[in-house]
């Protein structure tokens, strides 16, 4: 399982839209320049969201994007899975292919472990939790 920037920018994404409140609206070019994101990028990210029922879309006087949801409602785990996929938590972090165990990789035992409480700290993060920390998430995978 390996998250990339996709996830980056959708994470922090929505996290401006939770820190501007219940019922924000905001456009795609404000969101993209608060953290200066590339907007095409964004924007195909959003369309994902508006799928999975994360955001809705505004058109007409007040145009733009707002959580379809309250942040409370709204997990990590959501979020992670409707950018990288339903499959997301079944991936393994350490080989590129799917290891199972019928077919395991080296450190397949040791990564369902540490997958389980994964699981479990993206099902207990909400939206909320993150946007409560007042700043935006911390680049993924960099140092």
């Amino acid at each position: 399982m390996r998250l990339g920037r996709e996830s980056e920018y959708g994470l922090n994404g929505l996290v401006t839209l939770a820190q501007e409140g219940d019922g924000a609206v905001m456009t795609l070019d404000a969101i993209a320049n608060r953290h200066g994101l590339p907007r095409s990028f964004l924007a195909k990210i959003f369309v994902k969201f508006v799928q999975h029922g994360l955001v809705k879309s505004f058109r007409g006087a007040i145009r733009g994007y707002g959580l379809a949801r309250s942040p409370g409602e709204i997990t990590l785990r959501e979020i992670l899975e409707t950018i990288e996929g339903p499959d997301l938590f079944e991936r393994c972090l350490f080989c590129n292919r799917r290891c199972a165990d019928l077919d395991p990789c080296p450190l397949h035992e040791g990564w369902n472990s540490v997958k389980s409480r994964f699981i479990e700290l993206a099902e207990g993060t909400t939206l909320l939790t993150l946007a409560s920390a007042n700043r935006a998430p911390a680049p993924i995978g960099r140092s």
